[in-house]
């Protein structure tokens, strides 16, 4: 069976920045694979095009640009907030507030969106709103372990129930 839409997809996978000899940022192995409803929307447009039609066993081995991955870096994302905005009981939470911490905050519509604390002024918290990955050349390798057909129960719930998926 190929992969394709509303087929359930086991893989293993690489991934580095800018092509196969360059820094692994995350791996998964046979021991615990990634498990995917293929087509549902959550991964990459380009990530799920490079392993259409590819069949049990077979390898893939595909580069992303910033535009086919998480996009280019904007300084437009890099935001200045007031630091009231962290106060809690009106004191500020200074464990959250540190250079390199990933903090989960609102957009206007009040969905959620990681940002990275730059700097800390007086009164001012500089924060990186860029995906961690934008602006990078992406290199992903791996195998492709199993492909079966989705249930009718995942499709409809939109992802992988039992072994190596969301479990109730």
């Amino acid at each position: 069976m190929k992969v394709g839409n509303n087929k359930v997809v086991t893989l293993t996978y690489s991934l580095r920045f800018d092509d196969s000899e360059g820094q692994i940022i995350q791996e998964v192995n046979e021991e615990r694979p990634f498990v995917h409803l293929f087509g549902n929307g959550s991964l990459l447009p380009a990530f799920e095009s490079n392993l259409d039609s590819l069949e049990p066993e077979e390898n893939f081995s595909f580069k992303l640009t910033p535009e086919n991955g998480y996009g280019e870096f904007s300084e437009d994302a890099i935001i200045e907030l007031d630091k009231s905005i962290f106060e809690k009981d009106g004191k500020i939470d200074e464990s959250l507030l540190k250079i390199g911490n990933m903090i989960t905050m609102q957009d206007q519509d009040g969905h959620p969106i990681d940002g990275r604390v730059m700097e800390i002024k007086e009164d001012k918290v500089v924060m990186d709103f860029n995906h961690p990955l934008a602006g990078k050349y992406l290199h992903f390798s791996g195998k492709i372990l199993e492909v079966r057909q989705a249930l009718e129960e995942e499709l409809s719930h939109g992802h992988v129930h039992g072994k190596g998926g969301h479990h109730h």
